[in-house]
């Protein structure tokens, strides 16, 4: 971080700004006490005189010396833009941040009025709080600072919804760690140099303002004089003594240009983009509305759960909010997980695979809405919300995300990301948690685990990130862990070793596994049972030895023969799914397969077919199950519906 700043100060630009904005600094600091007495003292036998040897830039209507006045005035000039500034950049904050902390329905008003004040002209705002305020120098600051606060409020907004959507905040909601804990300790410090740059740029601004405010008879008031007041009355002058101007409006300029300018070269140096003066950081700020309730019942079939049970599910629904009604992108899932047992969950992408994990260990935010006749974990009714079973969420549900990158926060070290998990839910001291952070980094294999502890995740290689990732996971004793495509990005050796961990995690621990993935056949060597997933739905349950060769579902059949083996023949192309994955926004009626399926007929098209069980521990949803496929005889491709 300070080699990135010494970066700033090592450009020609960031030098002079740099330079200058210290200098205004000592002024204001030094001014009042080496000439102060000198710009208070009146003589009335030199009053409204110009420039001379004596009085560099002349008198003012009291004998004044005009040249040590606007020397002194830098102290009063720059404490109230500091003053300004601040105030602006705490509302901003505050406002910013309220949909991470008071949850988005009331943090959507808030931003609507955000929206509504960034729309007014930055001055005009001032104009109008300065009025409702008073005229002073109090007026004037809360004037100022609340007219920059909304847009440092905007860029708040997108900064935090571009990090609230990692990985890593999402583990720490599910480690339990609460909201404001999150933003102090998982977001801000990730934005802290976007908003760095933005409050220099808005110090500048501050300054021009208040000398403006103060110009126009708003701002400070007599006996108090800052450049904008010294201006005021210069201009009264202007034809007797124009020095009596120039002054003042030369030191306002020099001091305004000297923020902006440094603000600028922060902002290349520690390469964040400005547009307009205003940093800009690349995030996703589509808006979203409220959450529409299924029309469906939720009755609840209430039966015990058997005691080996870890995991029950029975008709999980997941909704967002769309411009023609719902989007429903997982409708109706029902599975269980007994303790022990690794079940894999396979399916394209947009199948609904990690949509129904994160709203299992509840990380579905609104608008997004989740809906089931029943969810269980360990006898648990998770229905009634995460903050009713943070606790068990986060000790007794581990997470493994796909990405270890985005996982972990980068700003912080490992050992102490680790530790938070026992410091909320095991109430373990700092030095004991960091302890057991370095146990469970050994335990999952780190070599070196008080060495790597101290280390920030972008000293670890990928492999090491997600054991790191795991470990995190069993720092608490986990009933289940939910891995989400785990072994994505990562080598076939490492992928091994990852999967052997999580196997023997299984096997000492008798931990419950979820392991969700496109690759069918990682999840058919790992796991006992697998579920797969088309159209938010799943349209196959069945062990994980049948899957190759006893798949009687004709997208399970596509899926397996989509993956190439030793006898894959070389010269032809590879296998693949005819047509594209359904839009879960246009769900066709009937069977949502039938657009691709070889066997589908117009019964398929019209009645989507529940999944039922066929024997031997297998459940369809197909009207057509274990029927012989069309292939083309040349590539050996599932054929397309329609030509069959």
């Amino acid at each position: 971080m300070a080699r990135r700043w010494m970066r700033v100060l090592r450009t020609p630009l960031g030098l002079t700004t740099g330079v200058l904005v210290a200098a205004v600094v000592v002024l204001a600091i030094v001014a009042p006490i080496l000439w102060g007495d000198r710009a208070d003292a009146v003589d009335t036998d030199n009053i409204l005189t110009g420039p001379s040897a004596e009085h560099w830039a002349g008198t003012d209507g009291l004998g004044r010396d005009i040249f040590f006045r606007s020397l002194v005035a830098a102290r009063l000039s720059l404490e109230l833009a500091l003053v300004a500034t601040v105030l602006g950049v705490v509302v901003g904050l505050l406002l910013g941040t309220a949909p991470l902390l008071v949850g988005r329905r009331l943090g959507r008003l808030v931003t609507a009025g955000v929206n509504i004040a960034v729309a007014f002209p930055g001055l005009l705002l001032a104009l109008f709080f300065a009025v409702v305020f008073g005229v002073g120098a109090t007026g004037a600051v809360l004037a100022i600072g609340l007219a920059g606060a909304p847009s440092f409020a905007r860029l708040v907004q997108t900064l935090v919804a571009g990090v609230a959507s990692l990985d890593y905040v999402s583990a720490a909601r599910v480690a339990g760690v609460g909201r404001v804990r999150i933003l102090l300790r998982h977001v801000l410090p990730n934005i802290a140099e976007p908003l760095v740059v933005n409050a220099t740029l808005a110090a500048g601004g501050a300054l021009l303002a208040f000398a403006g405010l103060s110009f126009l008879g708003l701002g400070v008031q007599q006996p108090s004089y800052d450049w904008g007041r010294l201006l005021f009355e210069g201009i009264g002058t202007i034809y007797v003594n124009p020095m009596a101007a120039f002054a003042p409006g030369l030191a306002v300029l020099i001091a305004g240009l000297a923020f902006n300018l440094f603000g600028e070269s922060v902002a290349k140096g520690l390469g964040v983009t400005t547009v307009g003066g205003v940093p800009v950081i690349p995030a996703d700020d589509a808006k979203r509305s409220g959450a529409d309730e299924d029309e469906h019942s939720t009755a609840d079939t209430a039966r015990p759960s058997p005691s080996d049970l870890v995991l029950d599910v029975q008709d999980l629904r997941v909704s967002f909010p769309g411009a023609d009604g719902p989007i429903r992108p997982v409708r109706g899932v029902t599975f269980s997980v007994r303790h022990g047992e690794a079940l894999g969950v396979v399916g394209e992408s947009g199948s609904g695979k990690s949509l129904t994990a994160l709203a299992v260990a509840q990380l579905i935010e609104e608008p997004g809405h989740v809906d089931a006749a029943r969810l269980e974990f360990r006898g648990e009714d998770l229905r009634e919300g995460p903050r009713a079973h943070r606790h068990l969420l986060g000790t007794s549900m581990a997470m493994v995300f796909q990405d270890p990158m985005t996982s972990f926060n980068p700003t912080r070290r490992m050992g102490g990301q680790l530790a938070e998990v026992a410091v909320h839910h095991q109430g373990m001291t700092r030095k004991q948690a960091l302890a057991r952070a370095v146990d469970r980094l050994r335990a999952v294999r780190v070599p070196d685990p008080g060495k790597r502890a101290t280390q920030y995740p972008h000293e670890f290689s990928g492999g090491m990130r997600q054991r790191a990732m795991i470990g995190m996971g069993v720092m608490g004793n986990p009933s289940l862990i939910i891995a989400d495509e785990p072994t994505t990005a990562l080598d076939v050796t490492v992928q091994q070793q990852v999967l052997d961990l999580l196997q023997s995690i299984r096997d000492e621990d008798d931990v419950a596994l979820v392991l969700i993935s496109h690759d069918v056949t990682v999840v058919g060597e790992v796991c006992d049972r697998v579920l797969v997933m088309y159209a938010g739905r799943i349209v196959e349950d069945l062990p994980a030895d049948q899957l190759d060769g006893g798949a009687r579902h004709p997208y399970t059949r596509a899926l397996v023969a989509a993956v190439p083996d030793m006898h894959t023949d070389l010269e032809q192309p590879l296998a693949v799914v005819p047509g594209r994955p359904v839009d879960p926004a246009d769900v066709p009626v009937g069977c949502a397969f039938a657009a691709r399926c070889p066997l589908a007929d117009d019964h398929c098209r019209a009645v989507d077919p529940p999944l039922a069980p066929v024997g031997d521990g297998v459940s369809v949803a197909c009207w057509h199950a274990g029927e012989p496929l069309g292939l083309d005889e040349e590539t050996g491709e599932l054929m397309e519906a329609e030509t069959v």
